[in-house]
């Protein structure tokens, strides 16, 4: 199976829960994008990470494995997602030791925010980017640079810990609705750029195609 390399669009703040947050990544060399449902402490450890600038005071866990890793000489070259069941991503993070390479498995949220501290590439196979990836559609500029400040604006609030919601995630119960009307309400929810809401719809529908 082939990969497919993934960078980070960015984390936005669902418009229906309180609390939850869809971590964006985006195809490389493509234009599907793969919104993947995390919690708050995860959304701020990795909106730290992306902003490069700015410390805290103390190590969070995430930096406290960096550190961690950096004591005792270890690597980490890559991470990558390689499987998708019930709507839960499962991750991999190869790590390297005195040339030996290992692989551990890891929740999709912590291996990424600790390839971003690594500076290690993300990947996923494409079985997985065919099955669960969005094509956003093409939206006005106006429209771009609106969502654009609107990232900022939570990757703010997440540095500064001023998200006080709950950090549990919760969702819609999605197995009432047809196939039919799950796809129109994908369509409807990538249209208003709620991928938290995307993601939980395409989740439910991936599980009916088994």
């Amino acid at each position: 199976m082939s990969l497919v390399r993934l960078n980070i669009k960015g984390i936005s703040y669902s418009q229906t829960q309180n609390g939850a947050y869809a971590l964006i990544l985006s195809e490389v060399d493509g234009d599907r994008k793969l919104p993947i449902v995390i919690g708050a402490f995860e959304a701020q450890s990795i909106a730290i990470a992306l902003e490069k600038e700015i410390k805290p005071p103390r190590p969070l866990t995430h930096d406290l494995f960096k550190n961690f890793s950096d004591r005792f000489d270890i690597v980490v070259k890559q991470v990558i997602i390689h499987k998708l069941v019930d709507g839960v991503f499962y991750s991999s993070i190869i790590c390297e030791r005195d040339k030996i390479e290992e692989i551990i498995d890891a929740r999709t949220s912590d291996a990424i925010a600790l390839a971003l501290r690594f500076n290690a590439p993300i990947f996923t196979y494409k079985n997985i980017l065919d099955k669960a990836g969005i094509y956003l559609k093409t939206t006005p500029k106006r429209k771009k640079d609106v969502s654009s400040k609107s990232e900022e604006v939570v990757i703010e609030e997440l540095i500064m810990g001023e998200d006080k919601e709950s950090m549990k995630v919760t969702g819609e119960d999605y197995t009432s609705f047809t196939s039919k009307e799950l796809n129109q309400m994908l369509d409807e929810a990538v249209a208003n750029e709620d991928y938290e809401k995307a993601a939980r719809i395409r989740d439910e529908i991936s599980k009916r195609q088994k």
